[in-house]
């Protein structure tokens, strides 16, 4: 079945019918991916989260006048934009960053009320897997969103990510997290090197104290409300566990 999708997946690459079929095309590969996993109603419900999220960051990206490429997604990996231009400075960049997340939040809260008032488990399970996987991407290391807005604060916070990664990775191992570790590596290295006082550091990654309090405030209160909403919501799945 790996090989039917990497093959599937190839073939998608080859093809130049534009924007709409690439997302269009892998949202239908993830969606069918994971259908033979976990029921082709919770598939389309989280491919939809993700694409949210993602669509959160395109919108920001637009706004900022950055060039960027349509959502695409892989099958147990995520989803992701391209940017074709690079931020200018860290202020856009935790501004993209940051909007992803957010919308990602609001569908999840979407999902969460909704169950509230139908009683639906598929939209309860939906909602702890926006409220999780957004709160996962806060993880303060680039390439994650945390990263990114973390940024705008210095890249040295990154360190921070290191041991939040490596205790995931011993609480629950998997190959995602040993990926993620994998493209975090250089980052983790760039904050280790991090030097201030270097022009080109001050170019991009010096921004107004108004903005580290203003993204900084935003960033905890995300987090915060996002351990809360998927713990709570985490227990309130007990019973299907069970």
């Amino acid at each position: 079945m790996m090989k039917l999708l990497l093959l599937l997946w190839s073939g998608l690459k080859f093809l130049k019918f534009g924007k709409l079929l690439t997302t269009g095309g892998t949202m239908l590969l993830s969606v069918a991916a994971y259908a033979l996993v976990f029921g082709w109603r919770y598939a389309a419900g989280f491919v939809l989260l993700l694409f949210v999220h993602e669509m959160g960051h395109y919108v920001a990206a637009r706004q900022r006048g950055l060039a960027v490429g349509a959502p695409a997604f892989i099958p147990f990996v995520g989803a992701w934009i391209q940017l074709k231009a690079l931020p200018h400075d860290a202020e856009t960049e935790a501004y993209v960053g940051l909007a992803g997340p957010l919308a990602g939040t609001v569908a999840a809260l979407a999902c969460y009320f909704a169950a509230r008032d139908t009683g639906s488990d598929l939209l309860l399970a939906l909602s702890y897997a926006g409220f999780f996987i957004n709160l996962f991407n806060l993880i303060p290391i680039s390439p994650l969103d945390g990263g990114r807005i973390t940024a705008v604060l210095s890249p040295r916070v990154w360190l921070l990510g290191v041991p939040v990664l490596a205790a995931l990775f011993f609480w629950s191992p998997s190959p995602i997290l040993i990926l993620v570790a994998v493209l975090a590596l250089p980052s983790a290295a760039r904050a280790f090197k991090y030097d201030p006082d270097l022009p080109e550091n001050q170019a991009y990654y010096g921004t107004s104290l108004e903005h580290k309090l203003s993204y900084g405030t935003a960033y905890l209160g995300l987090v915060a409300f996002l351990a809360i909403m998927a713990h709570d919501v985490h227990d309130m799945l007990s019973h299907l566990r069970g």
